[in-house]
């Protein structure tokens, strides 16, 4: 009876350094949080990596922020500096969300918290959360707003609209939610005949731009109108499916080259509300844009980056969307809405994302 009390006692002592073991270690603020971002060139990285190191300093963290330039082999060594440094929390929005595993592999045998920013980083079990927009969301709003400025519930076979459709880098993961979520919208009109795509060209592969590239997009855009001769005075082009604005800004270029005015002007969607483009959206010349505010995706990652520091689960609200190739990644979805000239004062200026300065 002793023994077998014994061996109780000892089970019972047993417990409570099992739960030790499994509890996470806080981190000194002193150790700074590493943010590694795709580029300067394009604004919304400026502005996202500005706003997650303010917010992160304003609750005392250390922040080590670095802009790769878009080039994958400076991004891997400005990570692999950062492990180095013996940075314990790292937020990365990627250039290529599956050239990262190497440097990964090393940040998890250190003990590394990954945080994916905007872009899913795949196939990588180092990766702890994700945090972004709803980006399926993004493209059903960027189709349904097609689907009602188009008319396409009450148009016919024989009173088609006609399209052409731009996604992003097919080394981003985030163009499978933007373009596949647009393609759910619009698909059924298009296999109806009442939505015509006249260059067939439908695919992800077929739309996609190389790193979001604005020439890139112009370059394709200028491609079409040659090839289909589109124009004010040629073959009807009513719309333009494009994911995002950098995308939207090489087509609005071709469009306006083309001869295209205000008054003609195709329909052209868009994403980040960018400056030029929220400039283009007062000109007439793009119909819209997804509005992300950059500060709410910073104060929720900063929330996250916090939990992390003080050994604690972060925040999430999707647990089934997410999967990077080696399982689902526990992610924060942000809302995304949209912005026209209709809202653009109420939504980028009385909300002081932009000033009336910024837009003229």
């Amino acid at each position: 009876m002793k023994k077998i009390m014994a061996v109780l006692l000892a089970g019972m002592m047993l417990v409570p350094s099992v739960f030790a073991a499994k509890k996470a270690k806080k981190i000194s603020k002193k150790v700074p949080i590493g943010v590694s971002m795709p580029t300067k060139e394009l604004q919304r990285w400026n502005q996202d990596g500005a706003n997650m190191k303010a917010v992160l300093e304003k609750k005392g963290y250390k922040v080590d922020l670095q802009y790769a330039n878009n080039d994958i082999a400076t991004q891997t060594s400005q990570i692999e500096n950062m492990i180095t440094k013996g940075d314990k929390v790292l937020v990365i929005a990627s250039i290529d969300g599956s050239a990262l595993k190497g440097v990964l592999d090393t940040a998890k045998r250190q003990g590394v918290k990954v945080i994916a920013y905007d872009r899913l980083i795949m196939n990588s079990n180092a990766v702890s959360y994700y945090a972004t927009f709803d980006n399926y969301k993004v493209g059903t709003i960027q189709g349904d707003f097609l689907v009602d400025k188009l008319n396409l519930k009450n148009r016919t076979k024989a009173d088609p609209a006609y399209i052409e459709l731009f996604t992003g880098s097919p080394d981003d993961n985030n163009i499978n939610f933007f373009f596949g979520g647009a393609m759910d919208v619009l698909k059924p009109y298009i296999d109806s005949g009442v939505l015509v795509v006249p260059s067939g060209q439908t695919s992800k592969a077929q739309c996609a731009t190389l790193n979001w590239s604005t020439e890139e997009a112009q370059k394709r855009m200028e491609n079409l109108i040659s090839a289909q001769g589109y124009g004010p005075r040629g073959k009807k082009l009513d719309a333009v499916y494009s994911s995002n604005d950098s995308c939207a800004l090489g087509i609005t270029n071709a469009l306006v080259a083309a001869g295209y005015t205000a008054a003609d002007f195709p329909i052209v969607t868009g994403q980040d509300c960018d400056k030029p483009s929220v400039k283009n959206m007062l000109a007439g010349t793009q119909a819209m844009s997804i509005f992300k505010d950059t500060r709410t995706l910073a104060n929720k990652v900063a929330e996250m980056v916090e939990a992390l520091m003080k050994g604690k689960e972060p925040p999430v609200n999707d647990t089934k969307t997410y999967d990077n190739g080696t399982g689902i990644i526990p992610s924060y979805l942000c809302d995304p809405v949209f912005a026209t000239v209709d809202n653009y004062k109420k939504l980028l200026l009385d909300s002081g994302y932009y000033t009336e300065a910024d837009l003229r």
